[in-house]
């Protein structure tokens, strides 16, 4: 502010001593005393002049930078949640695929359906997809994904139907270790893994065997992968070892399933 007075005053004092200089009443003496007093105002006003002219380029130069460098910022955000958009496309793409081609594999009729909800409660294991009676859904079909068996329907709405994980204390899935047909009942277990239950101490069951559906409970399919055997008690006394199953289904990241509407249906087998 100090610089702008200072080069304004000098603007006035030039022009004061000019129209002094000037006038038809001036000897050529003080003509040039005048000029001798006037040509160092003149020099410092011309240098002023330019400086401001230089900071007031450099003001809009910034200003058109700045504006250039947000559409940048902009053009690139949005060429960001494109290229997303287009990622999140392609994995979903790639799931569906599975999906089709297990589709194709089984014999029973299926509809998909997609996971809208789940229960944040630490004490269920439940989700909601998004088909219910207007689409066939009816209580206690099976729910499957091409990694195995994901649950059972439990409750369902006109467009909604809740789902029975069977990580789930409440689920109970009759199953065969796939090797031996060693036959047990698989419940669900508070740690995200399941518990094959009543398997005789006298059967053959290793860590890293396949457990299917043994189709006898009526409800879900036979052949079908519930998990693999990744732990064994066997205690001094007993007829039953204990066999922990844990699910090949990352159940946390569920977002399309298949609903079985041809299979058996009956109410959910649960052990009072």
């Amino acid at each position: 502010m100090v610089l702008i007075v200072g080069a304004v005053a000098l603007i006035v004092v030039n022009i004061i001593i000019l129209s002094v200089n000037s006038s038809r009443y001036s000897s050529y003496g003080s003509g040039r005393t005048a000029i001798f007093f006037i040509a160092p105002f003149q020099a410092t006003v011309t240098k002023s002049v330019q400086f401001f002219k230089n900071i007031w380029g450099h003001y809009f130069f910034l200003v058109s930078v700045a504006k250039e460098n947000d559409n940048l910022k902009k053009a690139i955000n949005q060429a960001t949640d494109k290229n997303n958009k287009y990622r999140e496309i392609e994995i979903s793409n790639f799931r569906l695929r599975n999906l089709l081609n297990f589709r194709k594999t089984m014999t029973n009729q299926v509809l998909v359906a997609e996971v809208i909800g789940q229960d944040p409660s630490p004490w269920f294991k439940t989700i909601i997809i998004d088909k219910g009676k207007s689409d066939g859904v009816e209580k206690g079909l099976p729910v499957v994904v091409p990694e195995g068996i994901a649950g059972q329907i439990i409750d369902i709405s006109y467009n909604y139907s809740k789902v029975l994980l069977i990580i789930d204390r409440n689920s109970a899935v009759d199953a065969l270790v796939q090797r031996t047909r060693a036959r047990g009942l698989i419940k669900g277990q508070s740690d995200g893994r399941c518990l094959s239950k009543y398997v005789l101490r006298k059967h053959d069951v290793k860590v890293g065997d396949t457990v299917v559906s043994s189709g006898l409970d009526g409800v879900f399919p036979k052949g079908l992968r519930v998990g693999y055997v990744s732990e064994i008690v066997k205690r001094n006394s007993g007829i039953f070892q204990e066999v922990t199953v844990t699910p090949y289904i990352d159940f946390g990241k569920l977002e399309e399933v298949l609903v079985v509407l041809d299979s058996p249906k009956h109410d959910f087998v649960s052990e009072q």
